[in-house]
């Protein structure tokens, strides 16, 4: 009976796999795609309302830096539309972008589903000026449009039906998949932003590259932003938070520098 249980969930998640797949915008790479992109959007676009709103969040505004955070996720953002629209992908896409700077003393940075972004002054020290400022936020916006946070959703939402009788997995796909949304979220209580795997990183170093690019910042200066991170870690200071699941910084920058001739041929001045 054992055995029969275990082929039939077998069954059922290759099943779900061949169901629900999708394909990165421009590395063409196949994932698992079970949660609905609204459902996630609207508890994404709750959750960045309510991140701002919270009385610890103090949002910058009208400064030099906050109006350069609004400039280059715009730039990038019309940059990305234009590739998406190139390829027949714009109506997969229903982002409504949003760029705020946060202060905080945290080296960190972050975009949700739909395009809801937040910088934090504790990069900018890092950042120095506007092309490290679009490395940054080409890697965070590479996320929410590589669907990371709906792959990972996905991928917990799997291991949820092989865990339990299919049936009762199966009618609970609902409040399942409301529950690691919420979780993921904080939805009611204190934001908890996912942790990518290091191969969802990799593939943001590599997309956030291309769309920097594509917006008119030169790739090359990537290269020096990501040593500036990695000498900061030097005397066993602690890592970034949007940096904590990659690989080592010296693989990091290698395989950016490897990149770098595929993402001159975006780059436009």
């Amino acid at each position: 009976m054992k055995k029969l249980f275990l082929n039939y969930t077998a069954m059922a998640l290759v099943g779900l796999t061949l169901a629900g797949c999708s394909t990165v915008p421009l590395s063409g790479r196949k994932q698992l795609s079970l949660v609905s992109d609204d459902q996630i959007q609207n508890q994404a676009t709750a959750a960045y309302k309510e991140f701002l709103g919270s009385p610890k969040t103090k949002v910058v505004t009208g400064t030099a830096n906050a109006a350069l955070v609004k400039k280059v996720g715009n730039n990038i953002a019309i940059a990305v539309n234009r590739y998406l629209t190139a390829q027949g992908l714009s109506n997969q896409y229903n982002f409504t972008w949003e760029f705020n700077l946060i202060e905080s003393p945290d080296v960190n940075a972050w975009c949700m589903p739909g395009g809801k972004v937040a910088v934090y002054t504790g990069i900018l020290p890092f950042t120095r000026n506007e092309e490290g400022l679009a490395t940054v936020m080409g890697h965070e916006i590479a996320h929410a449009i590589a669907r990371h946070s709906m792959e990972q959703m996905s991928n917990q939402y799997a291991m949820q039906i092989g865990a339990q009788v299919l049936g009762v997995a199966t009618s609970g796909k609902n409040a399942i998949m409301q529950g690691l949304v919420n979780n993921a979220y904080g939805i009611g209580g204190q934001l908890a932003l996912l942790k990518y795997s290091r191969s969802n990183e990799s593939e943001a170093d590599k997309l956030g590259l291309m769309f920097m690019a594509m917006a008119g910042y030169n790739p090359d200066t990537a290269v020096g932003f990501w040593e500036r991170m990695a000498s900061s870690k030097i005397g066993g200071s602690t890592p970034a938070e949007f940096m904590s699941t990659h690989p080592s910084d010296a693989r990091r920058i290698a395989d950016i520098q490897k990149l770098l001739p595929e993402a001159r041929q975006y780059y436009k001045k």
